[in-house]
């Protein structure tokens, strides 16, 4: 993003807010952590949601659903949780800077099946399909955005809805994430923008939903600092952090100006999504006879469904200053034969890209047994997906997929049972033979004592494009091949909403686990299996102090490829309530705490993180301290994170913490949010 578009961006911020401070909200409004297929979404006492009301008066009543799910949510309004604001989460580690790429400290394998490109590094702030939320709001509501951070980190985050008619309604988002970064070639830049809309003709037989997203990622690489030891250098130079030395990309000029983004060496990756689903509806009609109206209902017996799908990705490293000596130690370029899409003498830029294309057509058909539970349907459809990779301006490959898909859903009316079953199988193309087989069982126990839920998932899936076959990256695949991976997943979850408390544990058997085992050389396991257990509770100290704990521990056994710590916690001392009329506060301390282990090394070329077991790191715990509140329809978020980094020996905030072997997170920072929510 340029300059000029950037100014126009914070004017058009300034001159909407400005006016919002005039507008009055009952009730509150935030955003939304996230969920899973189908959602389990919350909606908070303090949610928004206004079934009767004065239509004069300047209040909204907004719900939300996903494009697959079968029901509504409202927003979750909490302010104990800064990290539904944001698209970095607790248990993940990035490399020391936000927007850098990221990983998560807990096991969560990929499991989608069916053809994948294989890059995810940055995967956290990017926008998708499966995150689109489909409004329904009786006046138009806007929510602005916008934080600032020490060494002029920025966030930027407008989303606008309403409904055109009360059977149509779309939404506009967009979203911006700026930081030049502490440590040289470190910077990142990522945009983000979601256009999406819903229709349903008014005698309730057709439906539409179009999405159109854009998302364009981009993240300076620095290879890492060259030594650890520069982090307890006590020279003068040092301190600031910009003067230690990297391992790529020292010898280009750098500047810490947020304006410019122009990228010298590291990634960019962006994507188009486009997505226009039909839906036609045969059933029954009705009526709802009240004093003074007359409601026309619809309940679908049939529903025939069309979806195309469009997406395109490009994927590119680029370094305008290459430095030789890293290049030839861990990627054996300049004329090895192991890497023979490395040209022999790199004295200018390096640079290694390719761009997908996907074309998907799915036609599916619903049949509701019972015409008065539209949650309890079973769905049936067949897909044709086509493909193709082209790099260095040619047409490299074009494979295609034909698959075929079920799912059944089924949450009773007395909302005691609440099922989920799908399945895809790939029947013929580039992916035959994958498959995704789900189900999960949930029931309500009692509404004092809570639910129990237990489910079952095994993946059979062609490891992605990048991992096994030429796409223009430096990459050596096993020559012997590869085969499918196999992850079989059993789990279970007790909420216990007396205890203010939920449980639950996840046992996974993977085999054929595809991974990287250095900076390009592609590996798969044998067979492995980890246990997770997981624990969160609300203790409540007094009638304002509360310490909110999550817990996990998950230990692998057998040849595992995969570096996890035994233990993970977060724990959050809040002092919280509402005081005087209007103000709503949430202050204390949140610290998340992860045994030592050895963490994955990060190649940043071909952007995936990798098994290493040399390095080892023992971490203190990352503390912030933090005041959250809330007046009306203006919220404000103001932190001091990474406390733990304070050195009594000079009193600096220099004793940093590592996310990876040679790649530190940042000393202290300041962090002030502003949110605004408000009704046109």
């Amino acid at each position: 993003m340029n300059k000029t578009i950037t100014y126009i961006l914070l004017a058009v911020l300034m001159g909407i807010a400005v006016p919002a401070l005039s507008q009055r909200l009952p009730g509150r409004l935030g955003n939304l952590g996230g969920m899973g297929r189908g959602g389990g979404g919350r909606g908070g006492g303090d949610s928004l949601k206004f079934e009767h009301r004065d239509p004069f008066s300047d209040s909204v009543s907004i719900r939300f659903k996903y494009l697959d799910s079968v029901r509504s949510f409202t927003f979750d309004s909490s302010l104990i949780d800064y990290y539904i604001k944001v698209p970095l989460k607790s248990e993940y580690v990035w490399l020391g800077n936000n927007g850098t790429a990221t990983k998560s400290l807990v096991f969560t394998p990929f499991t989608k099946p069916g053809w994948d490109h294989g890059f995810h590094a940055f995967d956290a702030y990017a926008f998708n399909i499966a995150n689109t939320f489909f409004y329904n709001t009786t006046r138009p509501f806007t929510e602005l955005d916008y934080q600032i951070g020490s060494g002029s980190e920025q966030f930027i985050n407008v989303v606008h809805t309403q409904n055109i008619k009360p059977n149509w309604n779309f939404a506009f988002q967009f979203r911006l994430i700026n930081v030049p970064g502490f440590f040289k070639s470190q910077n990142t830049n990522h945009s983000n923008l979601r256009f999406n809309t819903n229709y349903q003709s008014p005698n309730k037989r057709y439906n539409i939903y179009f999405i159109a997203l854009r998302n364009s990622l981009q993240a300076a690489e620095n290879g890492g600092i060259q030594n650890d030891s520069f982090m307890t250098n006590k020279s003068d130079v040092y301190y600031d952090r910009f003067n230690i030395p990297i391992n790529i990309a020292s010898k280009a000029s750098y500047s810490r100006d947020f304006f410019n983004t122009t990228l010298k060496t590291g990634n960019k990756y962006t994507s188009f999504n486009l997505l226009i689903r039909q839906q036609y509806d045969l059933g029954k009609k009705d009526s709802l006879v009240t004093d003074s109206t007359v409601i026309r209902l619809f309940y679908p017996r049939f529903r025939f469904e069309h979806t195309l799908q469009y997406n395109s990705f490009r994927f590119l490293f680029q370094d305008v200053s290459p430095d030789t000596a890293f290049y030839v130690k861990n990627y054996k370029m300049y004329g090895t034969p192991a890497i023979p899409l490395a040209p022999p003498d790199i004295t200018d830029t390096l640079r290694f890209s390719n761009t997908w294309s996907e074309v998907t057509n799915d036609f599916s058909i619903y049949q509701f047994p019972d015409i008065k539970n539209q949650q309890q349907f079973l769905k049936v459809g067949a897909s044709l997906q086509n493909l193709a990779v082209l790099w260095n301006d040619t047409v490299r490959d074009r494979p295609f997929n034909i698959f075929l898909h079920g799912e059944y859903r089924n949450r009773t009316k007395n909302k005691k049972w609440d099922m989920a079953a799908y399945g895809q199988f790939y029947a013929a193309g580039f992916n035959a033979g994958d498959y995704n087989a789900y189900i999960s069982l949930q029931r309500l126990i009692s509404k004092k004592i809570g639910s129990l839920q237990i489910g079952f998932q095994n993946t059979n899936r062609t490891p992605s494009y990048l991992m096994r076959n030429a796409t223009g990256f430096p990459v050596a695949t096993p020559t012997v091949g590869t085969n499918k991976e196999n992850i079989t997943q059993l789990f279970g979850t007790l909420q216990l909403p007396f205890l203010q408390a939920e449980l639950g544990a996840h046992y996974y058997l993977v085999s054929n686990y595809t991974y990287f085992k250095n900076f390009y050389e592609v590996e798969q396991s044998g067979v492995f299996n980890i246990l997770q257990i997981r624990g969160s509770k609300d203790f409540r100290i007094s009638r304002h102090w509360h310490w909110y704990l999550d817990i996990i521990l998950q230990q692998k056994a057998g040849n595992s490829p995969v570096n996890i710590p035994l233990l993970y916690t977060r724990n959050r001392l809040v002092f919280q309530g509402q005081f005087f009329r209007n103000l709503n506060i949430a202050t204390g301390l949140d610290s998340r705490y992860y045994t030592a282990y050895t963490p994955d090394n990060y190649s940043p070329i071909i952007g995936q993180f990798f098994p290493q077991d040399s390095i080892s790191i023992s971490n203190l715990p990352d503390i912030a301290a933090f005041v959250h509140f809330r007046i009306r329809s203006f919220s404000s978020f103001i932190r001091l994170e990474n406390l733990n980094t304070i050195d009594f020996n000079g009193f600096s905030f220099t004793n940093n913490n590592f996310a990876a072997p040679l790649y530190p997170y940042q000393g202290l920072l300041f962090k002030l949010g502003i949110f605004w929510n408000f009704v046109n």
